[in-house]
């Protein structure tokens, strides 16, 4: 398992269990230093389910067994104990009456987390071949909506800028015209935080019918995009209140948008940097001169 904390595994799949399973995760999230003293048979009498459901449970977050649970919550207990991040006194709830400054320290807290948790689970294997794909592709198509739709926008701007042939499509009819005219020389991006959004697996399938490589940015590793795809790249995430998952994950997959970006601009050095050359000087040119008073 990658060194993320199991309790933020636990929190992401819990909106796709149910029933029983749901169950087990819940109570684990409510006290996850008590569950450390539990067996998986006492863990099964207290959510009124039975051991071989807290097995199968397990198993449905990824891990090989129950004691490979309580190993991960032990060792997550204890990062928390000697973490410089302070998440110890920080929860992810905020309340009307909380201060501007709790605030402050809840929010920026979940986004480093969620940055740093994506950095540890990272797959550096996925994320080289992505960016190979991307540095030798003859088009790129990157397809998102609604909030993923932010996050296509900036991955186009990204490349874009470095000399790719790239296009960010968020609307469904425009992204699947795009998608039926690539071929096995091109690449397309999917983005999407749950990995079911119809409108981007729609062209992303098709694209990938065509024989484009795929690559799947989303935070559930068994998503239909996800199981579509050819390289996976999964963000973490760090909710809080008034905060869903699909809003604070969007600073981890920017990072991995990020690292993509410089990645290619290696991969391409000096196609990148004949084309930062070109264009360094179109913003500045359109800085506004202050004027000062005398």
């Amino acid at each position: 398992m990658p060194s993320t904390d199991v309790t933020t595994l636990i929190r992401t799949e819990l909106p796709r269990l149910a029933g029983s399973l749901r169950k087990v995760g819940e109570l684990i999230l409510e006290d996850p230093a008590a569950v450390t003293h539990c067996s998986a048979a006492e863990l099964g009498r207290r959510t009124g389910t039975s051991q071989a459901t807290v097995t199968r449970f397990c198993r449905a977050i990824g891990l090989d067994s129950y004691q490979h649970l309580l190993i991960e919550l032990a060792q997550e207990r204890g990062r928390g104990e000697v973490s410089d991040w302070g998440t110890a006194e920080i929860g992810p709830d905020i309340s009307p009456d909380d201060s501007l400054e709790r605030v402050v320290q809840v929010v920026g807290t979940a986004d480093l987390r969620a940055i740093q948790q994506t950095i540890d689970r990272i797959d550096l294997d996925a994320l080289e071949r992505a960016a190979q794909a991307l540095a030798r592709a003859r088009r790129i198509d990157v397809y998102g909506v609604g909030g993923s739709g932010a996050v296509t926008q900036e991955t186009e701007t990204r490349l874009f800028r470095i000399g790719c042939s790239v296009r960010a499509w968020t609307e469904v009819h425009a992204a699947a015209t795009s998608a039926a005219l690539l071929t096995p020389a091109d690449v397309a991006i999917g983005i999407s935080h749950s990995g079911t959004t119809r409108e981007t697996l729609e062209p992303f399938e098709m694209a990938k019918e065509r024989g484009a490589t795929t690559i799947a940015l989303t935070t559930d590793p068994r998503s239909p995009l996800s199981r579509s795809a050819d390289i996976r790249l999964i963000p973490s995430s760090s909710e809080t209140s008034f905060r869903a998952e699909s809003i604070s994950s969007r600073h981890s997959v920017l990072m991995l948008v990020d690292c993509l970006y410089v990645r290619v601009a290696q991969l391409t050095y000096q196609r990148a940097s004949a084309s930062l050359a070109l264009t360094d000087h179109i913003t500045p040119q359109h800085a506004v001169k202050s004027r000062r008073t005398k």
